[in-house]
């Protein structure tokens, strides 16, 4: 059995975040940007992998030393900005018929690539002060990604992205799978915001002076956690049973264990544990009727089994029986600069009227390839997505393509897809053999 791969040498580590920088909206999917993602994407597994191990300070460092935090979140609300503004555009071109719908689907993938880094390396306090001002344009994302999830419907779960992959070469339907998956994207990085946003709760005292007030009045952060303890867009009931979201896909929950807390859960009580019983917190905050009349909702989900598991909650259920039955005194008013986020707005007022010409330029400079430059471009993505790698981050086992059972056999060829058996690879043949052709003969470095 081959050894579980490590994170990165330090050298390697330090020269790829020395190289990171932001790009132009227009220059998204081009040949420079893709070594960005690239860069993005290598220093994410790594932090990963470098968590896991108990080594993640490294990471951390050269990420403050460089001041690239900053280059992050404004990577991170570009691409953003890119799949509501002119992703739809793309998709409603009429003679837009990719031959490869991949590279658009990494430039999806970006946004969820640097959450996960951020979501990594917002465990530490120093990587919060080195921000700076741009934890005013984080705060303002998550606090978008949370309003989505509150909205969600839980009739049923969302599918997954391990059930809903991306058609690497052009169907009738790619742009419409597209769709799908980014749609699927969507509710996977949003619940990757959330373990952002409590991470930022944990350094309160980090912040710039005009943070909490954002948090908490301008966005009205408590009551949103409200929303999501009472909705719970994770957790959903199908046909009489319980499923909750955990590692990327949805699990049925056996009726003993319907009661433990999971990871989301634990990241919304966290929060807002921060936000509450925080005296500086607990000055800003405008404790009005509505707001709480909102906060003592949450002592009906505040039984004896969620505190077992969170002792932290005592306090909690004080709070909450003090606040019940007096008035707050209202918040102090400081007189201050108020600072506000401006990543946004600097990247929506210089592009905009621009989506459709931004659309494009992208088609024709960025997302149709030739048959070569897909070749070449093949062969990074698969340095990049190491099978080795992604396979020592996988949480299960891998799942046959077609049935989704456990499985042990993969394509011989492209060393890409998964099956059980035999007759769910000829199944799937006809489907999978185009993009299996294409990495196929991707050529090797030496031939290079």
């Amino acid at each position: 059995m081959a050894a579980m791969p490590g994170p990165l040498p330090p050298a390697e580590a330090e020269a790829l975040v020395r190289a990171l920088q932001g790009s132009e909206l227009r220059d998204i999917g081009g040949q420079g940007w893709l070594r960005q993602h690239e860069y993005v994407e290598k220093l994410n597994m790594h932090g990963i992998l470098s968590a896991s191990a108990g080594q993640e300070q490294l990471l951390t460092e050269l990420l403050v030393s460089h001041a690239k935090i900053p280059v992050l979140i404004g990577e991170l609300i570009s691409v953003e900005i890119w799949k509501h503004k002119v992703f739809p555009v793309l998709c409603r071109l009429q003679d837009f018929k990719p031959r490869s719908t991949f590279p658009i689907y990494v430039v999806l993938h970006h946004e969820a690539s640097i959450i996960n880094l951020l979501e990594t390396a917002f465990f530490h306090k120093e990587i919060c002060e080195s921000a700076e001002d741009s934890i005013l344009d984080l705060i303002d994302y998550c606090h978008r990604k949370l309003t989505l999830l509150a909205a969600r419907s839980t009739a049923a779960p969302a599918a997954t992205s391990a059930e809903l992959r991306a058609e690497p070469l052009a169907s009738p339907s790619s742009m419409q799978e597209l769709q799908k998956q980014a749609e699927v994207m969507e509710f996977e990085i949003s619940l990757k915001a959330l373990s952002v946003l409590r991470f930022i709760t944990d350094h309160l005292d980090s912040l710039p002076l005009s943070a909490l007030t954002r948090m908490l009045n301008t966005h009205n952060l408590p009551c949103l956690l409200v929303e999501l303890v009472e909705h719970c867009p994770w957790s959903c009931w199908e046909a009489g049973k319980l499923k909750k979201f955990e590692n990327g896909t949805w699990h049925v929950v056996p009726p003993e264990e319907q009661g433990k807390m999971t990871k989301l859960d634990g990241q919304v009580w966290l929060a807002l544990l921060n936000l509450l019983l925080s005296p500086e917190c607990q000055r800003k905050y405008r404790c009005d009727g509505f707001n709480k009349s909102q906060l003592l909702k949450l002592r009906a989900f505040l039984t004896d089994v969620l505190i077992d598991q969170l002792p932290n909650l005592v306090e909690m259920q004080r709070f909450l029986s003090y606040l019940a039955v007096t008035d707050p005194a209202p918040p102090k008013k400081d007189l201050i600069l108020e600072q506000v986020p401006v990543i946004w707005d600097h990247i929506l007022k210089k592009n905009s009227g621009k989506w459709e010409a931004i659309a494009k330029h992208q088609v024709k400079h960025a997302f149709s390839p030739t048959d070569e430059e897909l070749k070449l471009q093949a062969r990074r993505w698969a340095q990049t997505y190491s099978l080795d790698i992604l396979e020592a981050l996988a949480p299960d086992k891998p799942r046959c393509r077609v049935c989704g059972a456990e499985a042990a056999k993969r394509c011989s060829r492209c060393r890409n897809e998964w099956y059980c058996s035999r007759a769910c690879q000829v199944q799937h043949w006809q489907k999978h053999k185009p993009a299996c052709d294409l990495m196929a003969k991707v050529p090797s470095v030496d031939d290079l």
